[in-house]
């Protein structure tokens, strides 16, 4: 089959699927969409290097733990963050890298469903009408807030998506900003990290 730019550009952006061409030595040439299976994308986000760092955290850096109430009401109170892992997601619902990296911080998310000792949440600008409207085409598996914006203002957050994972000491341990391809790989590798210490 044959796709349009705009159809394989946007599967190419979902970090999927790449491109490999029919025969290299041809000026050209056409190309194969390739999904990668899951062993060539652990493979590629293990030699890949770690995402780079967003300019709104520092590595390290304490924070405090907050209240937070999701769109379903439900609460974390400040008290429930003590001696967890805690992960992230600054994002808005008209921006294409956040929709893109859904997917993956779904399976991250389902992935740790047993574990009450990370916590997922997503912070979305948008109020919460839409953040419900929007799941209720697009499932996320993260504890998701709407209304996000004093969130990401709180640290002075301007571009999207941001990820952050802070450990079971309340410190930030992998912060970047869009969605680089080994993104999820690190989120995971950082929560196993935490999950290990005492």
């Amino acid at each position: 089959m044959k796709y349009p730019y705009m159809l394989w550009a946007k599967m190419l952006q979902s970090n999927e699927y790449w491109l490999k061409p029919l025969n290299p030595e041809k000026d050209n040439t056409p190309f194969l969409l390739v999904k990668y299976t899951e062993q060539q994308k652990q493979y590629w986000s293990e030699r890949m290097p770690k995402p780079a760092e967003s300019p709104f955290f520092k590595t390290g850096q304490v924070i405090k733990p907050f209240k937070i109430r999701d769109v379903n009401g439900k609460k974390i109170e400040a008290k429930d963050w003590a001696g967890k892992t805690i992960v992230f997601n600054f994002w808005f619902i008209g921006c294409p890298p956040c929709r893109a990296e859904i997917p993956e911080l779904n399976r991250l998310a389902l992935k740790y469903k047993n574990n009450p000792n990370v916590i997922f949440v997503g912070f979305a600008l948008d109020d919460e009408y839409d953040v419900k409207e929007f799941l209720k085409k697009n499932p996320f598996s993260y504890q998701l807030v709407g209304d996000g914006r004093n969130y990401a203002n709180e640290f002075n957050i301007n571009l999207y998506p941001t990820n952050v994972v802070i450990d079971k000491k309340g410190k930030v341990r992998l912060h970047y900003v869009s969605d680089p391809f080994n993104g999820g790989y690190w989120i995971d590798k950082t929560i196993q990290e935490s999950e290990k210490e005492i």
